[in-house]
């Protein structure tokens, strides 16, 4: 039965996370943002992000987007300093042409931080990315 089961791949959707002024407080935030490289729509996007280590756990994070399109890109959420001291992990779950498709993604705790930013794809920023 297992056998019987296809799971398709995920491919060019990534989380990435950026480092942008926040206008208001004058600060600057780290935010994690979902991307589409593909060429299709992806729909009822639902993501799950947690902060986790051997000794903390954060709750559970939850977020819908009910549609986003082909090569675009969506904010998740802000990301305090302390969490990024915790592996940070990105559950995706979306449907793209009636089927469903299911990717986690993981930064690893302290690996958010300026050494590691590189040129992001669509954005014309620069962040930390996980394909």
């Amino acid at each position: 039965m297992k056998k019987d089961i296809t799971i398709p791949e995920v491919k060019d959707v990534h989380v990435a996370v950026v480092q942008e002024e926040h206008i208001e407080y004058k600060t600057q935030d780290w935010n994690a943002y979902i991307i589409n490289n593909t060429d299709k729509d992806l729909e009822t996007v639902l993501i799950v992000s947690q902060g986790f280590s051997d000794k903390k756990m954060t709750p559970p994070m939850r977020h819908t987007i009910s549609k986003l399109p082909a090569r675009s890109y969506a904010k998740i959420e802000y990301l305090q300093e302390k969490v990024l001291e915790l592996n940070n992990s990105f559950k995706i779950t979306f449907f793209e042409e009636n089927r469903m498709f299911d990717k986690t993604y993981l930064f690893r705790k302290n690996t958010i931080n300026k050494r590691a930013l590189q040129n992001l794809p669509l954005m014309q920023l620069k962040g930390i990315l996980v394909k």
